[in-house]
């Protein structure tokens, strides 16, 4: 692992602040610090193999030292997480048959999302979330509620919600992955009803 010698700045956006002032590259190792395992989850979870995860971590972090000198910030761990899909979408693309994707399944995943919908989301408070979320329950399928609410309100594991609804594991897989899209979807809806 990297060894920088770290300041004491509070937020992820204050060390962005500062790398924009000096250029000080090892304020990204601080940043990578803080957020290799969550970029290596991520990443994980496309390529399904450590050492496509591992190259791909490397390459969104030097992908920061750039990116970070042009962009303005707001919220870095929301803008962090479009960065991280964008990546991994645009290595699954381009590498189509050494990644073994069923659309059908997961093509959802391979949709990139747009940054100011990733942005708006991640502003979202969790109160404003959990006031808002049984409106926005309402609206999906009921096997998609079902799913969502044991796993994301009740902590319930895929294999748990398999066997209390029975569903297979496939389809509660499916079911949560589906509905946390429409969810987004119904989310940005409301946003934009709202602001009309």
């Amino acid at each position: 692992m990297w060894l920088f010698k770290k300041a004491s700045y509070q937020s992820d956006e204050e060390i962005i602040k500062a790398y924009k002032d000096t250029g000080n590259t090892a304020l990204i190792g601080e940043l990578f610090e803080k957020h290799v395992k969550t970029v290596y989850g991520a990443c994980l979870f496309f390529f399904k193999d450590k050492a496509e995860a591992q190259d791909a971590v490397m390459q969104i972090f030097e992908k920061l030292i750039v990116e970070l000198l042009k962009k303005e910030v707001l919220n870095f761990k929301g803008w962090l997480s479009y960065v991280v899909r964008n990546h991994c979408i645009n290595i699954i693309r381009q590498n189509k048959t050494r990644f073994s994707y069923r659309e059908g399944q997961y093509g959802f995943e391979l949709e990139a999302p747009d940054e100011q919908e990733e942005n708006y989301l991640s502003s979202l408070s969790n109160d404003e979330l959990i006031l808002k979320l049984p409106l926005f329950l309402n609206q999906l399928n009921e096997k998609q509620k079902e799913c969502i609410e044991l796993f994301f309100l009740k902590n319930k594991s895929y294999q748990e919600i398999a066997g209390s609804t029975g569903y297979t594991l496939n389809e509660v897989k499916s079911y949560i992955q589906n509905g946390k899209r429409n969810l987004k979807q119904i989310i940005l809806d409301h946003k934009d009803t709202n602001a009309a």
